[in-house]
């Protein structure tokens, strides 16, 4: 009985603490990721316009082995949606919010499930003398408590892993098609 009451004991205090840090951690976070890519700016700009282009290289996408997608207006234009719903797990969609033509997509993700939240993402083109430069920002803001457990578990970390791991299969998927 002492061994379960020190166990729960200690699991209040932990969760408290997580509570209490949570008033005291930012809530607002702010992630990018580079990665070059040897072909020209206008052939990456064009394929990334296309958000069901995606399905091809986005982490998130493809592990997503069921979604059910839902797609709104015209791909590549400002307005489109693309909403999925993998059966209860995870539920939100993609809006393309603002094109500057030829250098940067500004898109609008709104999750519903696993917890409700909003977060501003972009893609950017920038010519080189080698192909291009494309960076990829995700920024939002995880209200309190979530700031807390964000912050415990590292997920800003292994959101721009993630993010890397998309650049990354984006390169092979224009330099070696």
């Amino acid at each position: 009985m002492i061994i379960f009451i020190t166990i729960l004991l200690v699991l209040i205090a932990i969760i408290a603490l997580l509570l209490i840090v949570g008033f005291f951690i930012k809530k607002e976070y702010s992630i990018e990721r580079v990665v070059f890519i040897g072909q020209p700016k206008e052939k990456v700009f064009e394929f990334i316009k296309i958000l069901n282009n995606q399905d091809h290289y986005n982490k998130w996408w493809m592990d997503d082995l069921q979604p059910k997608k839902t797609l709104k207006g015209i791909d590549g234009a400002v307005g489109f949606i693309t909403a999925w719903d993998n059966g209860g797990q995870q539920k939100g969609e993609q809006e393309i919010k603002k094109i500057t033509e030829g250098q940067r997509i500004d898109f609008e993700l709104r999750f519903e499930k696993p917890f409700k939240n909003i977060a501003d993402t972009f893609m950017e083109t920038t010519a080189f003398a080698e192909g291009t430069k494309l960076s990829w920002g995700f920024s939002g803001k995880n209200k309190y408590p979530m700031n807390a457990i964000y912050k415990v578990f590292n997920l800003e970390k292994k959101l721009g892993d993630d993010m890397s791991i998309g650049l990354n299969r984006l390169k092979n998927v224009l330099e070696n098609n």
